[in-house]
């Protein structure tokens, strides 16, 4: 029950108030836990209470046993330990420790200070991420703290929650933002602030056009056709704010008579905008949306810190904004080539309804995820295909993650991972339509073998 958690949450932020010390505050290395950072940071400044932040891909036994010789009392975890409970409460069973996260809860014994919405029964996959759960408890905390609500729905976007707006507890949470935010409709393409238009449009997955999204030459094509410019007068390449009334018309026509091709609902390309009202016009954090990427590509780029200070609103962060976003695009280009060249390597199998990109070293772990959803959502492959990714870490582990491609949620690639996972030894996470696990590199071929096995054409279907 929704009143049930609300009490959880005013019980956690009143034994929060009760402590003294330093805070210790430990959070995943996603947008979401970097958000989560940020409101719980920005909440314990007003208070004048002293903090110490790290961010992390998952909780380890070395971390926690580095963190229980550590001199603080009071430690916080943030999008992450739902399903570590037990040994949080191994290591740490001398000081105050609070869990506020929003991930599958594995069976427990813990006994310090938890908050999860799946614990009352509510939505923690699509209804609110754990930036949101963070920013409620702050909230409680102080009523001035419902200035950061943003940061609670750009944690949500992080986490693929916004789908044609929000719902659950993030509708909630919207309502809170809405002093600080202009909402207004427009196309569901993502870059409008930022991106060249042709790359907008090229990349665009939300709104599938034919022979545009994927095709950067098809894309130019379909402008130069509509006899909208690519460049202004000063030859800088015009993005999709730059367009006048008329052009945009023009576009928006052109998207929804090259859809009549393929989509059943090819007028449906039109969404909620969420711009910062605090934030000029084409700056990438003027955009909710470009601003959960930039701050993914901050963690992308083991710069959690960085996006720590945009979100506070630091100068010099801020200033490193186009830098980092610029860098993240090398990467992201880079693991794409490799993957186009590899396509027939033994490196990828593809078959009907599987496709397996053992990347070992050639994509950075920490990207991984982000290319196994690019694919995904491209026209590489047709719908209801499981993607499965796989990058070696530096420490000797595997990061997999697995995606379906098109817009299907028929599959629980959670469920597939945890049952596959159980039986060579590893660790899970994630969510349904966008799972994740780690396993030790020695295991690569047995997990492929499983993987294989597992998703028969019988299975899936």
């Amino acid at each position: 029950m929704e009143s049930d958690f609300f009490d959880a949450l005013a019980e956690a932020s009143q034994k929060l108030l009760s402590t003294q010390g330093i805070i210790r505050i430990v959070s995943h290395n996603d947008c979401d836990g970097i958000t989560s950072a940020s409101v719980l940071v920005k909440a314990l400044k007003k208070i004048e209470r002293k903090f110490v932040v790290s961010f992390v891909k998952n909780l380890t036994s070395e971390l926690l046993k580095e963190l229980s010789i550590e001199p603080y009392d009071i430690v916080i975890f943030t999008d992450l330990g739902s399903a570590s409970l037990d040994h949080i409460q191994s290591s740490l069973k001398d000081k105050n420790v609070f869990v506020l996260d929003h991930h599958q809860i594995k069976e427990h014994n813990f006994k310090g200070i938890f908050v999860n919405p799946l614990n009352h029964g509510l939505d923690g996959e699509k209804g609110i991420s754990a930036a949101g759960v963070v920013y409620l408890f702050t909230k409680l905390i102080g009523s001035s703290n419902k200035e950061n609500a943003y940061l609670g729905l750009i944690g949500a976007i992080g986490d693929m929650q916004e789908s044609k707006g929000f719902i659950g507890l993030n509708a909630k949470i919207l309502e809170d933002a809405k002093d600080s935010l202009i909402i207004t409709k427009g196309l569901r393409i993502f870059g409008s602030q930022t991106r060249p238009l042709h790359k907008a449009l090229e990349y665009s997955t939300d709104i599938f056009i034919p022979n545009v999204t994927g095709d950067e030459k098809g894309a130019i094509n379909f402008l130069q056709n509509l006899d909208i410019p690519l460049q202004d007068r000063a030859g800088k390449y015009r993005k999709l704010v730059n367009l006048t009334t008329t052009e945009m018309q023009k576009l928006v026509s052109a998207i929804i008579i090259e859809r009549m091709k393929t989509e059943k609902t090819p007028d449906d390309i039109f969404g909620d905008i969420y711009l910062l009202k605090s934030e000029a016009n084409g700056a990438v954090t003027r955009d909710l949306k470009e601003f959960s990427t930039l701050l993914n590509a901050t963690a992308r780029l083991n710069k959690p810190s960085i996006g720590l200070g945009i979100c506070i609103n630091d100068k010099k962060a801020k200033e490193k904004a186009t830098e980092i976003l610029n860098g993240y695009k090398i990467e992201i280009i880079n693991s794409l080539n490799w993957f186009n060249k590899n396509r027939k390597s033994s490196k990828i199998f593809e078959s009907d309804n599987l496709v397996i990109i053992n990347a070992e070293e050639f994509v950075k772990d920490t990207l991984i995820g982000t290319i196994a959803s690019i694919i995904s959502k491209s026209n590489i492959y047709k719908s209801n295909i499981v993607i499965v990714a796989m990058a070696h870490t530096v420490d000797g582990f595997t990061k997999i993650s697995a995606r379906v491609t098109g817009n299907e949620n028929s599959i629980n690639l959670r469920s597939i991972l945890n049952e596959i996972i159980s039986k060579i030894g590893g660790e899970t996470g994630g969510h349904d339509n966008a799972a994740g696990a780690i396993i030790i590199q020695e295991k690569d071929n047995e997990f492929i073998q499983e993987v294989k096995n597992y998703l028969s054409i019988e299975k899936i279907a």
